[in-house]
């Protein structure tokens, strides 16, 4: 039964260009056919190019790079979770740059991983590197000696093998899952898809990369930023309006779920200073960095203008669960000089313990 599945394509593929040899439905019906396919292999030369030529061509190239990378990932991650394997996207880069030099001295078109291809030979059986080397072959010999043999090939033929092989790739469920699981990455593949429809491919992917960046920036530049508590009598801390937990009113704990760069460090000082004064008795603020990958240098200017600020106020700001890296950067910025060694803590526990809180 698998031999007959993979060999259907290849029946069809015989079976279409016999009945539009014998039946010359290419003249009596109009069937659209491949039509005469130039014999031989193109010959080695060096590509040609003026500085006017790269000009006129380097915004469409950047366009082919930006898709093929991405065809070329997706179409590997796809079939490499097919048979549970990993990739390793260096190396397909590094793939697709020498097969693009070798393209370029040959005459050849860009490559890429695309998907038709990538199925079609996926679903014959391949596994290893050794089936696109047969196929290279036997392509160079159909090239040299049997070009004359695809004259009569319906495109219909060709496009209905398209689309079969790439219709198992098709999950109509997963837009649904995606705008379930996180509505910015619904909207990026929404904006997306209807770009590619409207606007092309390559202008439609451009789109797509555009919509996913401003939503990155709107996303990061409002964190989530909690006040948390002590849960019962452990040493972890969480959110006040999620769990039942202690607070002590001296003292004001804030979590920032997000790193701090330029887009957020307003929204970030605003709201440390508005929860500061929605509490009149508190003396301290411990800002929890449990999940700040790192501070530009815009944040942490702003930081240090913090620092007075609250101080002005009368309360001392507090770090605490720093990572190592992110402490690495406050200390070469002497930030901890001006903060002070003993308002750095290593756990929010630890923090809450030496400010009394127990």
């Amino acid at each position: 039964m698998t031999l007959i599945v993979s060999g259907a394509p290849l029946v069809t593929v015989l079976l279409g260009t016999v009945l539009i040899w014998l039946l010359r439905l290419d003249q009596t019906a109009g069937v659209a056919v491949v039509g005469a396919i130039p014999p031989g292999l193109s010959p080695l030369s060096w590509p040609a190019a003026s500085m006017a030529d790269v000009e006129a061509l380097l915004p469409a190239a950047a366009a082919i790079v930006l898709v093929s990378v991405v065809e070329s990932i997706a179409v590997a991650k796809t079939l490499a979770s097919k048979r549970r394997q990993a990739i390793d996207p260096d190396q397909e880069l590094i793939a697709l740059g020498a097969a693009n030099l070798a393209a370029g001295l040959f005459s050849g078109y860009p490559v890429t991983g695309g998907f038709a291809r990538s199925v079609v030979n996926f679903q014959a059986g391949a596994v290893t590197g050794l089936a696109s080397l047969v196929t290279a072959s036997a392509i160079a010999v159909i090239l040299l000696f049997f070009t004359p043999l695809f004259y009569f090939l319906p495109q219909a033929v060709l496009a209905a093998t398209v689309i079969v092989a790439v219709f198992g790739l098709v999950d109509f469920k997963e837009p649904a899952h995606i705008w379930q699981a996180n509505r910015s990455d619904g909207l990026t593949w929404g904006v997306t898809f209807g770009a590619v429809l409207l606007l092309g491919i390559e202008t439609g992917i451009f789109v797509g990369v555009g919509a996913s960046l401003l939503l990155y920036l709107w996303r990061t530049s409002r964190p989530h930023i909690a006040v948390v508590g002590r849960l019962g009598e452990s040493e972890v801390y969480r959110n006040v309006l999620r769990y039942e937990v202690t607070t002590w009113p001296t003292v004001a704990a804030v979590r920032v779920d997000e790193s701090l760069y330029f887009a957020n460090t307003r929204y970030l000082e605003e709201a440390l200073l508005r929860i500061v004064a929605e509490r009149p008795e508190v003396q301290h603020l411990v800002l929890i960095g449990s999940a700040i990958n790192f501070i530009d240098s815009s944040a942490l200017h702003t930081l240090e203008s913090l620092i007075q600020e609250l101080r002005d106020g009368g309360v001392q700001l507090h770090l605490a669960e720093i990572k190592g890296p992110v402490m690495d950067g406050l200390k070469r910025a002497h930030f901890v000089e001006r903060l002070g060694a003993e308002h750095i803590h290593l756990s929010t526990h630890g923090a809450m313990q030496a400010l009394g809180c127990r």
